[in-house]
């Protein structure tokens, strides 16, 4: 199995404070494991962390990121949201710092 860090995600707008943290984090959980997401099986979900909008999704499987990667657009749609959402899915990196998050979120 690939150490953790290669088989997790850094997931960057998700809407805040619109849901429960729970509820959010099984919004991800279902978005993520969908096969028209280019999901998979989700061993864990970090939300919320220090980083508004900003959660960590770990899969089963290092495969799963590279195929969710590809996915062009990621658009987190629930009936509870009035919209979408598009999501920025980048390679989760051990020395990412909070910066390069504040970048992902607000692009110059």
């Amino acid at each position: 199995q690939a150490a953790k860090s290669a088989r997790t995600v850094v997931i960057a707008g998700i809407p805040d404070g619109l849901l429960h943290d729970d509820v959010m984090t099984d919004i991800l959980v279902i978005h993520f494991q969908m096969s028209k997401n280019n999901g998979g099986d989700v061993e864990e979900v970090t939300y919320p962390t220090m980083q508004k909008g900003v959660a960590y999704v770990t899969f089963e499987d290092q495969e799963v990121v590279e195929s969710v990667l590809k996915k062009d657009e990621h658009r987190l749609e629930d009936k509870r949201f009035s919209r979408c959402y598009p999501l920025k899915v980048t390679r989760y990196c051990e020395n990412v710092s909070s910066f390069i998050i504040y970048l992902v979120v607000f692009p110059l």
